[in-house]
């Protein structure tokens, strides 16, 4: 399901295509959490607490499971808009062969989550094949699926502007010269290893640490 970052909490949160397809153009701003507090189920406040804050040391020792080679991603903005990071880490066999991760003071989840991918076309070599993932869905269907449309109409998009417009025509860019890179879409905050490193960088600027 496509997922999307409360402008409230700054948590993520999905939305089903069924739902989204009721209103055109419509892009969610708040989560239930946020909008509806009195009403949310115990199974929503839980998940909404699954970010732990670890280090990537924590996180290491903590976490097993999941793909054990490719370049992992994730950005983060709390409040969104305000303050975020963006992280990144390559590995191959669960060795880290390259990690990298960044700070803005002001920005958002979604142009944190671009930007890290960006920086995932930099840590791979040219003409080196690998699986760039990312927790966000809207990042992997934008560039797996819209972005060929968006460019054939001058980038202009049916439902309203293309937000981040130039982080996406700089990555557009950078996957269509890098043929070799597969972008794929990974669950957040479910035990993948390096996709909870790859968070705990995106958010070490708010520890100090990595």
């Amino acid at each position: 399901m496509p997922v999307f970052s409360c402008q409230e909490c700054g948590r993520k949160f999905e939305l089903s295509e069924a739902t989204l397809a009721k209103y055109p153009g419509w892009t969610p701003k708040t989560c239930m959490r946020c909008k509806q507090p009195s009403r949310q189920s115990p199974k929503r406040v839980l998940a909404s607490l699954r970010e732990e804050n670890l280090t990537t040391a924590e996180v290491l020792r903590k976490y097993s499971g999941g793909p054990k080679s490719g370049v992992f991603t994730d950005g983060a903005a709390e409040p969104n808009p305000g303050p975020g990071g963006w992280g990144v880490v390559y590995v191959e066999n669960d060795r880290i062969l390259r990690e990298e991760c960044g700070h803005d003071p002001d920005t958002t989840s979604n142009r944190m989550e671009l930007v890290a991918l960006i920086g995932a076309c930099r840590v791979v070599p040219k003409g080196t094949r690998a699986v760039l993932y990312s927790d966000s869905q809207l990042c992997v269907n934008t560039f797996n699926e819209w972005a060929p449309a968006w460019e054939a109409r001058g980038w202009k998009r049916k439902g309203g502007e293309i937000k981040n417009l130039d982080l996406v025509q700089e990555l557009y860019a950078l996957f269509k010269a890098r043929p070799e890179l597969d972008l794929q879409w990974i669950k957040a905050h479910a035990g993948n290893r390096w996709n909870e490193y790859a968070d705990s960088l995106a958010t070490a600027y708010r520890r100090g640490v990595r």
